[in-house]
């Protein structure tokens, strides 16, 4: 694996002693916190159910601004992770005639230029926020994409049981698992080996830790590699760290999922 330093993969976000160590370096991002912190504790009373619950989150989020939503503070940043996403598909030999679905498709950051790319009707994407998928339809106005026939689904899990079987040579998920508890992560790698074509991949990011895995407040949650990876075979699908993604200007690492020969 790539040199990441060694202090953040084995950083707990959740200890008193990091959360007091950040307070005293980031004075100015202490009220954020805490009315994140009111919000979290309110939205957990009111919802059980964490897609119900980040669905929520996704609906004050956008409210606000449907850049940061998902992730972005500025329209240079969007653009330039849309674009992150988009060249390493194409590097790792994404064509136009490729079929496909994006997990947690947002706004479109990078799935306009997937759009754009892609033959009419090969992409296919789905979001549990309504919200986020009215900005989606924005952006496919705003880029004059409405002749490349894109389908934009909400989803209230994901189990795909609406899409058909190995039908999709690329399955792309960014800034999904690292926001999702092990039960929603392990119910999408045990449905997606169904809707991916044979010779197809699944790429998705996460935010790693190879120290105790840990949430922030139910939105960011750290993973161990190996935890995925091994999720993966449970559901008959080899995995693979991607290093070349993280060499990258990003936070998050890269876990590419394909079915198992005979799967």
């Amino acid at each position: 694996m790539p040199k990441t330093p060694v202090s953040r993969l084995l950083k707990n976000r959740t200890s008193l002693g990091h959360k007091a160590r950040y307070a005293i370096r980031h004075p100015q991002r202490i009220p954020p916190y805490l009315r994140r912190a009111l919000r979290d504790a309110w939205l957990r009373a009111r919802y059980g159910d964490h897609v119900m619950y980040y669905r929520a989150v996704m609906a004050s989020d956008t409210a606000r601004s449907a850049q940061a939503a998902v992730g972005s503070a500025s329209e240079e940043r969007w653009l330039a992770l849309g674009q992150m996403q988009f060249d390493y598909l194409i590097e790792h030999g994404l064509k136009p005639q490729d079929r496909m679905l994006e997990i947690g498709c947002g706004n479109l950051r990078a799935g306009w230029r997937f759009i754009e790319y892609l033959e009419p009707g090969h992409y296919y994407g789905i979001d549990i926020s309504p919200d986020i998928l009215i900005e989606a339809n924005k952006t496919l106005v705003r880029y004059r994409l409405q002749d490349k026939l894109p389908r934009l689904t909400i989803a209230r899990d994901l189990t795909f049981d609406f899409l058909p079987r190995d039908w999709f040579t690329v399955v792309h998920a960014h800034s999904v698992f690292s926001h999702s508890p092990p039960k929603v992560i392990d119910e999408c790698l045990s449905h997606v080996g169904r809707v991916l074509a044979p010779g197809g991949f699944f790429d998705f990011t996460f935010d790693r830790t190879e120290g105790r895995e840990h949430h922030v407040l139910h939105e960011d949650f750290y993973y161990r590699t190996d935890t995925l990876i091994a999720l993966a075979a449970q559901h008959g699908l080899a995995a693979r760290f991607m290093e070349d993604w993280e060499r990258r200007s990003h936070g998050q690492s890269k876990i590419r999922v394909t079915r198992r020969a005979g799967g």
